[in-house]
């Protein structure tokens, strides 16, 4: 995949799906039946491929690179030609994520792109463009690595631009603030990359101010609903788009409420909740157990439009 058809690829929906835990382990087993579900469950237009991301509302933080690297193996292994794989790296320390893209990028079916997270720790913004720009082009140049930037400070915004702007191995960002920042990324981004909405499914405003694609949590539940949205986005066909936004509204909220408390939990809670056979929630991640009663209530009630989309 060249990086055109990557960019263009990318204008779709990234769903990221949850890692599925049981007895405190990932259960592969029921990973696969989950990708396996993703892939199957296609309504994207003109027939493009399902893009699949191993990322933060995955719980990638919460495993270690051994892990990580297997995720990416099965998944891949599962794929082969018929989607996009999407890889996830936090980038500290630097020196291990690199190795890690180093082992993904050896797999039998490596992924397509990887998203570096957002950097942890005290770092300077000059800093994080020094060594960034070097992580990009190293690992370009000797593993064939193409990125995305996960953008969720704004203090790092303005390198965050000339990282995307003087790697050629850099393809795009992904905005995880709010739609005020879209348009002057886009702009600033011009012809050098891609910019694509990173808060979930309500993604019809940023779409237009000019981002390309969304990123889903929901899709594991409800795929069609978020194809459709992409779907309409793509033909400017907004009034679609923010209909079919409505009846997931409610559930987005309780994902995104209190910085994001809920964001796997939710997810997990509302698959077990809808007695679908198909995906497999499994018990709880690490930190994110199923959520509390009044919590499960709400998502009960904020599920029922969006189960027909399944």
């Amino acid at each position: 995949m060249n990086n055109s058809e990557l960019l263009e690829s990318l204008d779709s929906v990234t769903t990221i799906p949850p890692i599925v835990f049981r007895d405190g382990k990932i259960d592969y087993d029921a990973h696969q039946k989950n990708m396996s579900y993703l892939l199957n469950r296609n309504f994207l237009s003109d027939g493009r491929k399902r893009v699949i991301s191993l990322a933060g509302t995955s719980l990638i933080h919460h495993i270690g690179h051994a892990d990580q690297l297997k995720l990416a193996e099965e998944t891949g292994n599962l794929m082969q030609n018929d989607g996009v794989l999407m890889s996830a790296i936090v980038p500290n320390p630097i020196v291990e994520a690199g190795a890690l893209i180093e082992k993904q990028a050896a797999l039998p079916r490596p992924p397509d792109v990887y998203l570096i997270m957002t950097l942890g720790g005290i770092y300077s913004t000059e800093g994080l463009y020094k060594e960034l720009l070097s992580f990009a082009n190293q690992y370009g140049e000797s593993c064939g690595a193409r990125f995305l930037y996960y953008y969720r400070l704004k203090r790092d915004r303005e390198q965050i631009v000339r990282l995307v702007k003087d790697s050629p191995h850099i393809a795009g960002v992904k905005v995880g603030t709010n739609e005020s920042d879209v348009p002057s990324m886009v702009e600033d981004v011009g012809s050098d990359g891609i910019v694509i909405w990173g808060v979930g499914d309500r993604s019809t405003k940023s779409a237009q101010l000019g981002s390309r694609g969304h990123t889903s949590g929901t899709a594991i539940l409800c795929p069609r609903a978020c194809d459709e949205i992409n779907n309409a986005q793509r033909i400017k066909d907004y009034d679609t788009a923010y209909e079919i936004e409505e009846k997931i509204s409610a559930f987005e909220e309780i994902r995104f409420e209190n910085g994001r408390v809920y964001n796997y939990s939710a997810v997990i809670e509302a698959m077990r909740l809808s007695g679908f056979d198909d995906i497999d929630p499994g018990e709880g991640g690490p930190f994110n157990p199923f959520p509390p009663a009044d919590v499960s209530k709400r998502i009960a009630i904020a599920i029922e439009p969006i189960l027909d989309y399944h």
